[in-house]
C-alpha cells in the first residue's frame, strides 16, 4: 500500500516542497521508492507501528504528489510542522538525512527545495547582497575582479601580503585567501592580517579605489569568531568561510554574532554532494541554503567555462535563483514557484580556472553581477602578478565596452601577453 503517494494531491502555499531524482532499487517502481522516501525522511518506519494515531499522521504526514516517469523527478509537499523554523540542520537531518542510505533506493538526488513562507521569513538573509556589496566596494556597473593568493599554501606572512599587494596595485578589487589556508606553522593567522591590512591601505592610497581582502577564517566555531573579530579590528569588511566544512550549525552561529561584515562562502567540499547527476545534494539546494542562513556571497561554478566539473545549466540556474527568482520568469527551473519575501539576493561568485581571455565569455553568460576570481590566470601571467592583474582589468573594460579582446590587446600589453599563453574562450 502505497500511504504517501497521491497524485491528485494538491499541494498548499504552506508546505515545503521537496523535488527529489530517484533511481529505484530494483524490483521497486518509481511510486513505490518515492513512499519509502516520504515516510523515512517524516514520521513513518519500515513497518506499522502502535504509537503511529490517527492525529499525527493527519497533520504531519508528507505527499509525493508528482512524477515523471522520463526523469524519474518526484515532488513531494511536507507539512511545515515536520520543521523546526530557523534550524537548518533539523531541515536537512529530514529531508536529506536517512533516505540517502536506504535499500529502497539505487540512487537519490535533492535537486531543489521550495520554501514556504513561515520558514523563510525564520531566517534573515543576507546582510548586504549584491547593493550592498557594490556600495561597499564602490564598483559599479562591470564584474568584480579578484585573485585568489598562490600558492594555495607555501608562502609566509609577508609573501603573502606582497601578492596581494601586486594584485591590487594592478587593477583588482579583491584579493582573497584560499580554502585550506588557515593558521599554519609557516604562516600565522594574526601575523597575515597585520601584514596583508597594511599593504592593503597602501594599495589604496596609491590607486585611490577601494580594495578588499577576504580572509579565511576557518576554524572551530570559537576560534572562528576570535579570528573575525581580529580582521575586524584591523579595518577588514569581509571574512570568509568554507561553508560545508565549517557546517550549517558554524554558519549559522557566525551570522547570529551580528559582526556586521560581509559574508564570502567558499563551497569547498560541495562536489561530493553534487557532482553526480543522479545521486546527492544540487547545488540549488545548497545555494538556497545559504541565502537563508545569510552568506552574501557564493561560488556557484563558471558555467563550464572554467576548470570545474559542473551539472549542465545548473549553474545559469542558480545565478538567477539567487539574484531575483521572480524577475527570471523565462528559466526554466523549479525555483521560479519561489517567493523569497524580501530577502536580499547572495552575489555569485565564478571562480575555477579562469584567465582573461574568458572574460567576455563570462559575462554574456553570467552577467555583471558577478565576482569574478583568478587564480593562476592572474599569477601565472609572464609578467608575473601586476601584470595579470592588468590584463584582468583589462579585459574586463573591453568586455564591457563590447570591443573584442584581440582588438583591445592591441594596444595594451598585458592583455596581449595574456591572450598570447592562453588563448581567447
Amino acid at each position: 500500500m502505497l500511504s504517501y503517494v497521491n497524485k491528485k494531491y494538491k499541494p498548499k502555499k504552506t508546505e515545503l516542497i521537496c523535488l527529489y531524482k530517484i533511481i529505484p532499487a530494483k524490483g521497486l517502481t518509481l511510486e513505490q521508492a518515492a513512499d519509502h522516501v516520504a515516510k523515512e525522511s517524516s514520521i513513518g518506519t519500515w513497518t506499522t507501528i502502535s504509537t503511529m494515531n490517527p492525529k499525527v499522521a493527519k497533520s504531519l504526514k508528507p505527499t509525493a504528489y508528482k512524477f515523471d516517469k522520463k526523469t524519474g523527478e518526484v515532488k513531494i509537499a511536507y507539512p511545515p510542522h515536520l520543521f523546526e523554523a530557523g534550524n537548518i540542520p533539523e531541515i536537512l537531518s529530514s529531508i536529506a538525512g536517512n533516505v540517502f542510505g536506504m535499500k529502497a533506493v539505487q540512487k537519490l538526488r535533492l535537486q531543489d527545495i521550495d520554501f514556504p513562507e513561515s520558514i523563510v521569513k525564520s531566517f534573515k538573509g543576507p546582510k548586504f547582497g549584491i547593493e550592498g556589496i557594490r556600495k561597499l566596494t564602490k564598483v559599479k556597473n562591470r564584474p568584480l575582479v579578484g585573485t585568489i593568493v598562490k600558492p594555495k599554501v607555501g608562502l609566509n606572512e609577508k609573501q603573502h601580503a606582497k601578492v596581494a599587494y601586486d594584485a591590487w596595485i594592478g587593477g583588482l578589487d579583491v584579493v582573497k585567501d584560499d580554502e585550506n589556508l588557515s593558521s599554519m606553522t609557516f604562516n600565522n593567522f594574526d601575523k597575515r592580517m597585520k601584514e596583508t591590512f597594511k599593504l592593503r591601505d597602501q594599495a589604496e592610497k596609491i590607486t585611490g579605489e577601494k580594495k578588499i581582502y577576504m580572509p579565511n577564517i576557518t576554524a572551530e566555531t570559537d576560534e572562528m569568531l576570535r579570528r573575525a573579530k581580529v580582521v575586524k579590528k584591523l579595518g577588514g569588511e569581509y571574512i570568509m568561510v568554507d561553508i560545508l566544512t565549517i557546517g550549517f550549525a558554524g554558519l549559522q552561529t557566525l551570522v547570529k554574532a551580528n559582526l556586521g561584515m560581509v559574508f564570502h562562502a567558499h563551497r569547498a567540499m560541495h562536489a561530493a554532494l553534487t557532482r553526480m547527476p543522479d545521486h546527492g545534494i544540487s547545488m540549488m539546494v545548497i545555494a538556497k541554503v545559504m541565502r537563508l542562513i545569510g552568506m552574501d556571497q557564493l561560488h556557484i561554478g563558471t558555467a563550464n567555462i572554467g576548470k570545474m566539473a559542473e551539472v549542465g545549466e545548473e549553474c545559469c540556474q542558480i545565478l538567477r535563483a539567487i539574484e531575483d527568482p521572480k524577475a527570471k520568469a523565462n528559466i526554466k527551473a523549479s525555483v521560479l514557484d519561489q517567493n523569497w519575501y524580501g530577502l536580499k539576493p547572495i552575489l555569485a561568485v565564478a571562480s575555477g580556472g579562469l584567465q582573461p581571455g574568458m572574460i567576455p565569455k563570462l559575462v554574456k553568460k553570467m552577467g555583471i553581477d558577478i565576482v569574478a576570481q583568478f587564480g593562476g590566470g592572474c599569477h601565472g601571467h609572464p609578467d608575473g602578478t601586476e601584470a595579470g592583474a592588468r590584463a584582468i582589468r583589462q579585459a574586463t573594460q573591453a568586455a564591457i565596452e563590447g570591443i573584442s579582446l584581440k582588438k583591445y590587446a592591441k594596444n595594451h600589453e598585458e592583455l596581449r601577453k595574456a591572450i598570447d599563453l592562453w588563448g581567447v574562450a
